[in-house]
């Protein structure tokens, strides 16, 4: 289901469970990979990639949300919500630099955990980013609206949650979602050189989360009361 592999600096966390649905069982994995890279200590980055040549992540486990009990191995169904929630504030405060490898599609909740990362790279020639539950005829909770509204500019987080825009890697770089793009061949290796270029800055764990939560000053950081990391954090707040 995920797989953790280190390189000099880089660790590399590989989703590997096809279009990387999420559910609970998903969520208590790739928390226990980060556990595994948060016991690390010294210079560190870290690269979140899928094995896949299709899908970085394809959102919400549909099939086991309607039907739990017929997905006994996806875990259960009443905590996702909260622990989803709350690793993806976990990613967005990560204390060590984090780039998202993005190497096919990212609908919903895979789109929340690529912007989660502090930088993304996507694939060019193919694969879209898309926060699609306006199709779905589902309501965007309140956490993930403060995730994009944090993240993106205001016109693209407009077009993106409101409109649901599929955004290709090419219309993404422009518009600033993404960082860089590049070949599928060649996607793996850009990602790695620039977490390797990032790692020092990952070695005063502290300093590094802490002035993620502060970005953008008191009123406006994404751990206090109207931001991100704080909503993420506590669902229950938000939840009608």
């Amino acid at each position: 289901m995920i797989d953790l592999t280190r390189s000099g600096d880089v660790f590399t966390l590989t989703m590997n469970a096809g279009e990387n649905r999420w559910n609970t069982a998903f969520v208590r994995a790739f928390a226990r990979a980060l556990d595994e890279v948060e016991a690390s200590t010294g210079a560190a980055a870290l690269v979140t990639a899928s094995a896949s040549n299709k899908f970085f992540s394809n959102g919400l486990d549909l099939d086991w949300v309607r039907d739990p009990a017929a997905h006994p191995d996806a875990g259960p169904r009443d905590p996702f919500g909260d622990e989803f929630m709350k690793l993806m504030a976990r990613v967005i405060t990560f204390p060590i630099p984090t780039i998202a490898a993005v190497n096919g599609h990212a609908f919903g909740a895979g789109f929340m955990l690529a912007l989660c990362h502090d930088l993304r790279f996507m694939r060019a020639d193919r694969g879209f980013l898309c926060a699609n539950e306006m199709q779905l005829g589902l309501a965007i909770p309140e956490p993930e609206l403060a995730l994009f509204r944090h993240k993106l500019p205001l016109h693209v987080f407009f077009e993106t949650v409101q409109l649901a825009r599929r955004w290709t890697g090419s219309d993404a770089h422009a518009a600033g979602i993404v960082h860089a793009t590049a070949g599928f061949d060649d996607l793996p290796a850009a990602a790695h050189h620039k977490a390797a270029e990032l790692a020092p800055l990952g070695a005063n764990r502290a300093l590094y989360r802490g002035q993620k939560e502060r970005l953008y000053g008191e009123n406006a950081a994404i751990s206090g009361p109207h931001g991100a990391a704080y909503m993420l954090r506590n669902l229950a707040l938000y939840q009608h």
